[in-house]
C-alpha cells in the first residue's frame, strides 16, 4: 500500500459465494496473502470519491472514452482527524490505468478541501509532485466530495512477482450524506447477497493458472463500476421522485 505512483490493467469480473470459495482453495498455490487480511478476514477501505456539482467526471466516464479520470479520498480502517489517508488520481487510457497518490492527514485534508491551498508543513511526508498534479485538476473542474464508497477487501499478490495482483470485495455500501471518512462505513448496498467483485490488477499478461481458473468455472470479465453503478443507482432514485 505505500506505492504512490503505478501503471496497470485491472480487469473485473462478478463472482458467486461458490466462484469465490473454489479461488481461495487453490490460490494459495500461487499468491500470498495482503497482510492486512489478518487470519484470513477482509479489511475495510472507505473512500470520498470528489466531482463536480454536475457529476461531470463520473458522466464522462460512464460514456466510455479512451482517457477519463477520478480523484479520490481513501483510508484503510475506521480512521480519526489524526491519522494518514491518500489523496489519489487515477486515469485510464486505453484500458492501462495510472494511479498517483500522496499521504495526508484526514484533518488537513479538510481544510484543502474548504480552502483549496496546500499545507506548507503538512504532519505526514507529502508527495509534491503528485499533490500539484491532483490541485491542478482540483481547480480545474473545480471538485468536491460527492460520493463515500466502502467496502471490505481479501487481497493477493504472486509469490515471487509483485506484477500480479487480485482483489476480492463485498459489502460495497455507498452514501451521498455525512460525506466524512471518520464517520462510520454504513449506506446502501451495491451488491446482491453472495455476490463479489474481483479485479485482477497486472501490467503484463496474467498467468496461465488465473486462466484456466476463469475458463473452468466460465467466468467473464464485467465492465461494473463502483462510482459508476452508484451514479446509475442514484439517477435512478432522482427520476423515481419527479
Amino acid at each position: 500500500m505505500a506505492i504512490e505512483v503505478f501503471n496497470r490493467r485491472e480487469i473485473k469480473y462478478m463472482l458467486t459465494d461458490d466462484d469465490k470459495e473454489a479461488l481461495l482453495g487453490i490460490i494459495s498455490e500461487y499468491m500470498d496473502s495482503d497482510p492486512f487480511n489478518k487470519g484470513g478476514k477482509t479489511y475495510s477501505i472507505s473512500n470520498l470519491y470528489l466531482d463536480t456539482d454536475a457529476d461531470e467526471l463520473i458522466r464522462k466516464s460512464l460514456e466510455k472514452p479512451k482517457f477519463k479520470e477520478k480523484i479520490r479520498l481513501r483510508s484503510y480502517g475506521q480512521v480519526s482527524l489524526q491519522d494518514k489517508v491518500f489523496l489519489e488520481s487515477k486515469k485510464k487510457f486505453n484500458g492501462v490505468v495510472n494511479k498517483r497518490r500522496t499521504n495526508f492527514l484526514l484533518g488537513e485534508v479538510y481544510k484543502y478541501f474548504e480552502t483549496g491551498l496546500i499545507p506548507q508543513n503538512p504532519g505526514v511526508k507529502m508527495n509534491r509532485q503528485v499533490m500539484k498534479e491532483i490541485d491542478y485538476i482540483m481547480h480545474f473542474y473545480p471538485l468536491k466530495p460527492r460520493v463515500f464508497i466502502s467496502y471490505d477487501r481479501l487481497a493477493f499478490f504472486e509469490k515471487g512477482n509483485s506484477d500480479f495482483r487480485l482483489t476480492i470485495d463485498t459489502n460495497i455500501q455507498t452514501r451521498r450524506t455525512d460525506l466524512r471518512l471518520d464517520s462510520p462505513a454504513y449506506g446502501k448496498q451495491l451488491l446482491q447477497p453472495g455476490q463479489w467483485l474481483m479485479e485482477a490488477k497486472a501490467f503484463k499478461a496474467f498467468p496461465l493458472w488465473f486462466v484456466r481458473f476463469l475458463s473452468g468455472r466460465r467466468i467473464f470479465n464485467t465492465s461494473f463500476s463502483k462510482y459508476g453503478t452508484e451514479y446509475k443507482e442514484y439517477k435512478k432514485t432522482i427520476l423515481q421522485e419527479i
